[in-house]
C-alpha cells in the first residue's frame, strides 16, 4: 500500500492502482449502487481531457512532455477504465468522477514518463482550466450523441423488418378490434404497417433531436464565465475537442445558460419516453394477437425460442414483447426521474447533472437492446392465416357495411335476435327485408372493407 496525503488527510491506496486519494475517499463516501458507468461516457470524458492537453501545449499553458504523457494516456482509455471506482451515483455534481479520471490520467503519464506518481498533476495538469461543471456535461453530451446515434440505427432495422412484414400479410384478412372486441376487418399487412408508420416517427424525431444537444459548455468552467480560463483556451477548446471525438458539437451561445440548465436531457428523453410507449404498445399487440393460441385469438403464431413453462410441456410465451415491455416501463420512470431532476437546478448549476446523464444513457441502451431483440423476435413471427380466416368468418363485424342497406338499427337488432351469431343475422335480415342471404353477402365486399373510403 502506498499513502497519499492532501489538505483533508490522508488515505492508503493499493500500490499499483492507478486512482488517487479523492478517488478512494469518494468509494468510502459513497457505496456502491451496483450501477456502471456507459463506456461511451467514459470514453467521452478521457477525449475531453486529451483535447484540453493538445490545446493547453499548443497554447503554451502546458510543457510539451507532461502534455504528451498525458495525450499518451487518454489513448489508453480502454485499459485504464477498471481504475474508475467512483459509483456514477455520487454527489457532487460529478466532482468525484472528474477526479477519478484527473487521477488516473495523471498517473498514467507519470509512468510513461518514468516519473514517479505526483508527478503530472491531476488538478494542475489533467485538469487545467476545465471543471467538473463544464468536462461533464460535455461528456454526457458527446456520449448521448453516440448512443442516440446507434438507437437511430436499431429503430431502422426493426421497422424495416416490420414493413417486410407488412408486405408478406398485406393479403390476409382478419377481424379488426376495437376495446378487444370485434371490429371491421382488416388486413393483418395493415396492423404491420401501423407499428412500422408509428416507428417512422420515432425515428425522424430522434434523427431530429440531435442537433439540440450539440451545444455545448465546455470552456466555461465552473459556471459558464470562464473563469480559471485564458480567452484563447475559452475560444478553441470545442473545435479542439470536435476534432478529437470526431463528433459534431459546437460552443454554446451562453455558456452560463448550457452549465446550469438541464432541459436538453428532459426533451431528448421525452422522445425516448415516446419510442418507449410505441414499443409498448407493438409488443402488447403481438402478444394479445397470439394469445391462446387455440382457445383465444391464435392470428400470429410466436417462435419458439425458449420453453414457455417448467411445468407445461409445449407452452410458447411472449416472452419477448414481455422483455420488451418491462423495458419500456423502466424508460417510463427514468423519464420521471430526468424531468424532475432537470427542473432541480439551484441557480448557476445543476447538481444532479450524474444522475441525469447516467439514466439518459441508460435508457438509450436499453432501447437498443429492446430494438435488437423485437427485430430479430417479429423476423420470426408467421400468420396463422387459417385461424385469421376462421375468427373474420364468423365475425359480427362483417355486418358493419349493410349499415347503409337496412340501417343502423336494423342491422343492430338483427345481431341482438341472433344472439351475435354472423350466420343467424344473415338469416334474419334475409327473412325481415325480403332479399336473399347471397345478396347480401355480395353487399359484403372482403376488398372494400379493408381499404379507405376514398
Amino acid at each position: 500500500m502506498r499513502i497519499e496525503k492532501d489538505y483533508l488527510g490522508q488515505e492508503e491506496i493499493p500500490e499499483e492502482a492507478l486512482y488517487g486519494i479523492s478517488s478512494v475517499r469518494a468509494r468510502k463516501i459513497f457505496p456502491s449502487t451496483g450501477e456502471e458507468f456507459d463506456e461511451k461516457f467514459i470514453w467521452s470524458y478521457f477525449m475531453i481531457k486529451k483535447a484540453a492537453a493538445i490545446l493547453n501545449k499548443e497554447l503554451g499553458y502546458l510543457e510539451e512532455s507532461i502534455a504528451n504523457a498525458i495525450i499518451q494516456a487518454t489513448n489508453e482509455w480502454n485499459n485504464l477504465k477498471k481504475y474508475i471506482i467512483v459509483d456514477p451515483l455520487s454527489g457532487g455534481a460529478g466532482t468525484s468522477v472528474n477526479m477519478n479520471i484527473n487521477e488516473v490520467i495523471a498517473n498514467r503519464a507519470s509512468q510513461i514518463l518514468n516519473k514517479e506518481f505526483g508527478y503530472v498533476k491531476p488538478i494542475e495538469h489533467v485538469n487545467l482550466h476545465q471543471s467538473t461543471n463544464d468536462t461533464y456535461v460535455t461528456a454526457g453530451k458527446i456520449a448521448t450523441i453516440i448512443r442516440l446515434r446507434e438507437l437511430v440505427e436499431k429503430v431502422i432495422q426493426l421497422q424495416e423488418i416490420i414493413q417486410n412484414k407488412e408486405h408478406e400479410y398485406y393479403k390476409i384478412r382478419k377481424v379488426g378490434r376495437t376495446q378487444l372486441m370485434d371490429g371491421p376487418p382488416i388486413m393483418l399487412g395493415q396492423e404491420f404497417g401501423a407499428w412500422a408508420d408509428s416507428l417512422a416517427r420515432d425515428r425522424w424525431r430522434l434523427n431530429k433531436v440531435e442537433e439540440r444537444i450539440r451545444n455545448v459548455n465546455i470552456g466555461g468552467t465552473a459556471i459558464g464565465t470562464g473563469i480559471g480560463a485564458p480567452k484563447n483556451y475559452i475560444l478553441k477548446i470545442t473545435e479542439t475537442l470536435r476534432q478529437v471525438t470526431g463528433i459534431k458539437i459546437a460552443k454554446a451561445d451562453n455558456l452560463i445558460d448550457s452549465t446550469q440548465n438541464m432541459d436538453v436531457f428532459a426533451e431528448i428523453h421525452g422522445l425516448l419516453k415516446a419510442l418507449a410507449v410505441n414499443l409498448y404498445k407493438i409488443s402488447n399487440d403481438i402478444r394479445i394477437l397470439s394469445s391462446g393460441p387455440n382457445t383465444a385469438i391464435g392470428e400470429l403464431t410466436l417462435p419458439l425460442v425458449q420453453i414457455g413453462s417448467s411445468i407445461m410441456p409445449g407452452k410458447i410465451n411472449p416472452i419477448v414483447p414481455e422483455y420488451v415491455m418491462q423495458i419500456s416501463l423502466l424508460i417510463f420512470s427514468h423519464d420521471s426521474l430526468i424531468n424532475h431532476a432537470c427542473s432541480q437546478g439551484n441557480l448557476e448549476l445543476n447538481q444532479f447533472s450524474p444522475i441525469i446523464v447516467h439514466y439518459t444513457l441508460k435508457s438509450l441502451k436499453l432501447l437498443s437492446n429492446a430494438c435488437i431483440s423485437l427485430a430479430s423476435y417479429i423476423e420470426k413471427i408467421e400468420a396463422n392465416e387459417q385461424k385469421c380466416k376462421e375468427n373474420l368468418e364468423k365475425s359480427i363485424s362483417n355486418l358493419t357495411s349493410l349499415i347503409n342497406l337496412f340501417g343502423y338499427e336494423k342491422v343492430a337488432n338483427a345481431i341482438k335476435k341472433a344472439n351475435y351469431n354472423f350466420y343467424k343475422a344473415l338469416d334474419i335480415l334475409s327473412q325481415e327485408n325480403n332479399i336473399s342471404k347471397e345478396e347480401i353477402i355480395k353487399k359484403i365486399d372482403p376488398n372494400k372493407l379493408t381499404k379507405l373510403g376514398f
